[in-house]
């Protein structure tokens, strides 16, 4: 059974830091392209970054560089989202998603380029 579980998100303060984890079952975890989503309340889940399974490319969009970062850890099957510089606008539901590939360089960045998620963690951004 595939299992991604991310890790609590939690309550920062506008200009404050946090970094989620995902930890999954997926093996073997460097043939499974990784990406985060979020969805905030009323708006449609949009997407936050993107690593390869060899974890030497990512991406993101504009909203996002300079103040998210991706990485992964394939020794231990966990994804991570290093988020700085937080404002109220990036308060959502952070989900990470999976997707098998044959190649260990490929880059998933769409949502149904992904077939598994996890149940999604709160970030709320307030002071």
């Amino acid at each position: 059974q595939v299992q991604l579980v991310e890790s609590a998100g939690g309550l920062v303060q506008p200009g404050g830091s946090l970094k989620l984890s995902c930890a999954t079952s997926l093996r073997p975890f460097s043939h499974y392209a990784m990406g985060w989503f979020r969805q905030a309340p009323g708006k449609e889940r949009e997407f936050v970054a993107a690593i390869t399974g060899s974890g030497d490319v990512t991406h993101y969009p504009d909203s996002i560089k300079g103040r998210f970062t991706i990485s992964r850890e394939n020794a231990k099957n966990t994804l991570y989202l290093q988020m700085n510089s937080l404002n109220p606008e990036d308060t959502a539901v952070y989900y990470c998603a999976a997707k098998f590939t044959s190649s260990t360089r490929v880059l998933v960045t769409t949502q149904r380029g992904f077939n598994y998620w996890g149940q999604g963690t709160q970030v709320t951004v307030s002071s």
